[in-house]
């Protein structure tokens, strides 16, 4: 009887299990249907955007599209502005970064939201500036398009580039033209991204230094975006600091007209991932872990969605705000005010607006196309109203 009754157990337990499994199986994917619904419906946990940012902006890099998308950002929520002293568009830049460079930082210390003008990177002296909670960022751009882009932005500037016929030129025997003792002018033609985030430019490229580089630049910085997807960086960032999704908006700014784009040969573009290897490096890194970051955090699905949004809600902005529904070139922007800086080679592109905008949608509008220096030195007047406004 021992025997039946052990059988018996055995026998009920298997059933039980049985039962309970196939209850679990039901109860996980009736779960995972009402998960989906539920998502549809609830967004997850509301989380609270963070204003404390500080965007390390480097150099032909998309930088200036994100600059206005946290000057938009400060404005909107009233918040500080860590800026440039005195006559200067920038931070010190090229001398590396200290604290006196910002307007006011002897009278106020901390109490800056947002940093985002051109610096050298000096995380000592911008944690003096910045509270101990604050976010940080940058975005780095593959380094053959940068190289292009700079060769024509800073042609008339750079010795290195001055000196040569065309890009293909230089970068067939860059040593020819390049001398790191015009260190100042020279800084553009190699590495800028590497020299940006603090780092020697013209550094031996040794696997121990790239690496340890790479590690101190992961500690110093929350989120590394890429240029090259400017909009799925967008949609991370807007993840990430928990922002809203017209709080990333943008009209690109900066931009130069396909005329000024020189060509690169194959041999170019290899030449460009030795002469450059500390940014190429930089950038082979920093791009594998943004992607590893979109699937850790909202996944490719969702990223494809939000994308789409951005560009469908972008579109409509530029039908509302723009007189064309694209750039034009400076001969053609109205507003002189609205003009971008020229620099170099290149014919840098702006905006039109609309003439018959009602009030509050010509003040968005303006924001979205005013050019750096004019929302810098627009930012600098409010906030330091008793102090000579900046000259453009």
């Amino acid at each position: 009887s021992s025997f039946f009754s052990r059988h018996l157990i055995i026998f009920s337990l298997c059933l039980g299990l049985s039962f309970l499994s196939g209850f679990f199986h039901m109860k996980s994917k009736s779960y995972s249907i009402s998960k989906s619904h539920e998502e549809l419906l609830i967004s997850p946990t509301p989380c609270h955007a963070k204003t404390n940012v500080m965007f390390l902006k480097t150099h032909k890099t998309a930088s200036s599209t994100v600059l206005n998308i946290m000057f938009r950002f400060a404005e909107k929520y009233n918040l500080t502005v860590a800026l440039p002293a005195d006559q200067r568009f920038h931070l010190g830049y090229p001398r590396t970064f200290l604290a006196q460079f910002v307007e006011g930082f002897e009278a106020i210390g901390q109490n800056y939201n947002i940093m985002c003008n051109h610096l050298r990177f000096n995380p000592l002296e911008v944690k003096k500036v910045m509270a101990a909670n604050t976010f940080y960022f940058s975005i780095l751009r593959n380094p053959i398009s940068l190289l292009e882009s700079s060769y024509i932005y800073y042609k008339s500037y750079v010795p290195a580039f001055r000196s040569s016929k065309n890009v293909n030129e230089f970068l067939a025997s860059p040593t020819k033209y390049y001398h790191p003792a015009d260190y100042r002018e020279s800084i553009y033609a190699r590495n800028i991204m590497w020299f940006d985030f603090g780092y020697n430019n013209n550094a031996e490229d040794d696997t121990n230094y790239t690496q340890a580089v790479l590690e101190e630049i992961e500690q110093n910085f929350h989120l590394i975006l890429i240029a090259d997807y400017f909009d799925e960086s967008m949609v991370l960032l807007k993840h990430t600091l928990c922002w809203d999704l017209d709080d990333v908006l943008y009209f690109k700014l900066n931009s130069r007209s396909q005329d000024t784009v020189q060509t690169l040969t194959p041999e170019s573009e290899e030449q460009i991932k030795v002469w450059c290897s500390l940014d190429w490096k930089l950038y082979l890194h920093f791009n594998q872990s943004f992607w590893r970051r979109i699937e850790e955090t909202i996944g490719l699905e969702v990223l494809e969605k939000e994308v789409d949004h951005l560009r469908t809600r972008q579109k409509e902005l530029m039908e509302t705000c723009l007189s064309e529904q694209e750039a034009v070139r400076k001969d053609h922007i109205k507003d002189k005010s609205l003009l971008p800086f020229q620099s170099g080679a290149a014919n840098i592109l702006g905006y039109n607006l609309k003439q018959d905008l009602d009030n509050r949608t010509l003040r968005t509008c303006q924001k979205m196309v005013m050019p750096e220096l004019q929302y810098t030195s627009y930012l600098y007047s409010v906030q330091h109203p008793h102090k000579k406004r900046k000259k453009l």
